[in-house]
Order: C-alpha cells, then structure tokens, then sequence
C-alpha cells in the first residue's frame, strides 16, 4: 500500500539500547536490509526477508510509526499500550528506529544505513523520495552496491503513475473483484489485502533476483512493482481468457470456470469441497455414488464445464444423503480430492498446520509469548543418512516503536561515519 509521506512529529523516546539480530541462521544471513516501508506491501516483503535470515532495521516517524500500529480494533494487552493486532501480522524479525526524514540529523543516520545496506524497501508514492533527497540514483551513488525495492500503486510511471494505492482500490481496477462473488453484479473483494500481499511477495522475489545478479555484476539497482501489477500478474487462465479467446470472465461464486464438478457442492448437514481435476477422477466419482460414468452429456470435462448447471445438481443429489463428515471418508477412500471450509480458529488449532511451522510462538515486550502466522517456507539439507531441516526457527516478536533505535545509532557511530 502506499502512504503520504512521514509526518513531521516529535522525537523518539530514549528506549533501552538494542541491536543484536536475534534471528540467526537461514540463507540471507548477513544481510542488511532497510524497510523504509509501512502499511502491508513493503513490510510483508521486508518480513519475508527477515524470516530468511536478514537483519530488517524498520525505519518510522517518530510519534505513532507504522499506520498499522493504530489500525484496530483489535487491540491486544493494556489500556495505556495497546498493540494493534494488524501491526503483529507483518513486522516480526525486524528491528525499529525511529527518524524524522526532514531533520538533518535524522537524515545522515538514514544516510549511514543506507552506505552499509544490501538492501532498501520503500512504498512512498511516486516522487516522495526525491523530494526528501532520497532519489534512487543518490541512493545508489551513495552505495552503488545497493539494491532498491520501491513498490507504488499504480506503477512509477505512466498515465496513471503518480495515483495513490490502496489494496481494495486496486483489487477493482485490476479486475479481481469482476470474477470474485456469487455471480454477475456482485462484485466482491477477496477477504485479505491480497494486492498488498502479493507486491510484497513479488518484491521480495524480485529482489533475491537481483541479489544473485549483483553476484556477477558487483552492483545494485531497482527493482519495481506495484499493487497492479500484482494483481495482474495472478490473473492467470482469466486473463488468457480475454487476451486470447476473446471472453470476458464473470464471477460465478464457488464453482471454477473451466473445471467442473469443482467447487462448493451441498449436502446433508452442510457443504464439502471436491475437485475432479480431470476425466480419470470423474469416472471414480461416478462409480463410488453409483452415477452414470458413460453418459454422453457428461463424459468430458468440456461438456461439464458446458452443463455446469446440471452437472452441479447432478451432484448434489448424490451428496444429499450424506451428513459433511460421512461424505469427506467416502470421498477419501474413492480418490476424490476434497475439504470442508474451516473457520480461521480451526486452521490454527489444526495440527497439521502446527507441523509445517504456520503458527510461530514468540515473546514480545508487552503481550509477553504469543502466537503468530509462520513463514511459508521450510529449508533441508540432503545427505546420506536423510534430509536434515534447516529452517530458521527462533523468530522475534515484532518491535516496539524505536525499540532498537538508541543500539542502532551507537552502533553506526562504534563503526565510524562515511568517508567523504
């Protein structure tokens, strides 16, 4: 998402001194990255890379930071310091500082981090930088090794380049919410920033790219994306579908476009989920409900996908026996891929999203230990006797406001100022 930019407020507190990178291991170990970043894209990039092992030091504006520390409610822990849960959800293994970008003084300690960075994240609208005398080409002037990731809404340039963005704006310019809902008219936002998301996850992978690059070049540059060009990006067969043959897709709820039977289907006591992927899967749903497997109307997908209407019924009469639990080992035991819809409390009850390291304890200052979504990644080293995980696991809580920021500046001031 991109923002104006930092506000002139007062300085930071004096907080104890901290600056120790306490999430150790991973591949970007010895990494510096600055997220000059807020709101969701930037700082879930810069997360990403601090859940590979990369020092993030998180710059904000002095006062009330990162946007997303006073998004809420929910607020979590005491009245007289409340953590915005959505703050939690994107900063942890990262360290804060607090500068004002329009103080001098500030400035030569941005300066200094950024002479010693690999890396710099910012989301600030198209031309902030400039003006605050952070340009990419002094940015990289200063460090020519430097790598920037800047992440706009509607991209730096173009007709359109310099319009603010944010993720449900963008999820209806780019056409998401079109094919998103319960049919033609009802347009519908998918129910997380998924276009913050996805730039940051494209950001971070662009940005690894040029880290190898840099390995043979010996120096930085810029890497750009955007909320659209993220949602772009993921259109997928929809977008081949207008580009190619000409149709203009539609929303049409819980059943897939050019798959059937493949969605929502009702029975007894609720719903279940299933996918008949092809052919081969269909004759095995048609022997384990005792349907017709040579009927012509339904024997390829193609003429599914054409009677999707009475394909869908077609199914739901054979499922409406069934209580939910019931059907799903019937379909387990038939070969038939298939899942009910959890609520978000039971994904993370779920033991084997525990097994995959999708729910992280951590102890954060005020809340003390608590739980958080994992990194989607897991690491192995193969060898004789088996594979051995590599996996970063001590992950730090997100920081407080300036947390780190009295140990930041002693530690640039210990390894001395930029040569002129």
């Amino acid at each position: 998402m991109t923002t104006a930019e930092l506000a002139d407020v007062a300085q930071p507190d004096t907080q104890q001194p901290q600056t120790q990178h306490l999430q150790s291991g991973g591949p970007l170990q010895g990494l510096l990255v600055v997220d000059l970043s807020r709101a969701l894209a930037g700082p879930h990039a810069g997360m990403m890379l601090g859940d590979l092992g990369a020092r993030v030091i998180k710059v904000e504006a002095p006062g009330n930071g990162d946007d997303t520390r006073g998004w809420g409610p929910p607020f979590v822990g005491p009245e007289d310091d409340p953590q915005a849960t959505y703050f939690l959800s994107c900063n942890r293994n990262k360290e804060s500082i607090s500068l004002d970008l329009k103080s001098d003084d500030d400035r030569v300690v941005l300066q200094e981090l950024l002479a010693r960075a690999d890396v710099v994240i910012e989301n600030f609208r198209t031309g902030v930088m400039d003006r605050l005398g952070f340009s990419t080409a002094a940015m990289q002037e200063l460090n020519p090794r430097l790598i920037v990731l800047s992440i706009t809404g509607f991209g730096h340039d173009g007709p359109e380049g310099g319009r603010a963005g944010y993720d449900q704006i963008v999820q209806g310019e780019a056409g998401l919410m079109s094919v998103t809902g319960n049919g033609p008219g009802d347009p519908q936002r998918v129910g997380v920033p998924i276009a913050d998301l996805l730039s940051g996850m494209y950001g971070a992978y662009g940005l690894l790219a040029a880290l190898l690059e840099r390995e043979r070049t010996g120096r930085g540059q810029v890497v750009r994306t955007s909320l659209l060009a993220a949602v772009v990006g993921v259109h997928a067969f929809q977008g081949t579908r207008v580009t190619v043959a000409g149709e203009v897709p539609e929303a049409q709820g819980n059943h897939h476009p050019s798959i059937a039977p493949y969605g929502l289907f009702r029975c007894l006591d609720g719903a279940v989920q299933i996918s008949v992927g092809n052919d081969a899967l269909w004759q095995k749903f048609c022997v384990a409900f005792e349907l017709d497997a040579d009927d012509p109307a339904f024997a390829s997908n193609a003429d599914r996908v054409r009677r999707r209407r009475q394909t869908i019924e077609l199914v739901e009469r054979a499922f409406a026996a069934y209580p939910a639990a019931e059907l799903l080992e019937k379909l387990r035991l038939a070969g038939i891929p298939a899942g009910k819809v959890r609520a978000l409390d039971e994904v993370y009850a779920w033991d084997q999203v525990h097994s995959q390291g999708l729910a992280v304890d951590v102890e954060h200052e005020v809340l003390g230990r608590i739980t958080l979504p994992g990194p989607p990644l897991r690491f192995f080293e193969a060898g004789p006797d088996g594979e051995r995980e590599t996996t970063p696991l001590n992950h730090t809580a997100p920081p407080l406001l300036n947390r780190h920021g009295e140990g930041i500046r002693s530690w640039l001031a210990a390894d001395g100022p930029l040569e002129p």
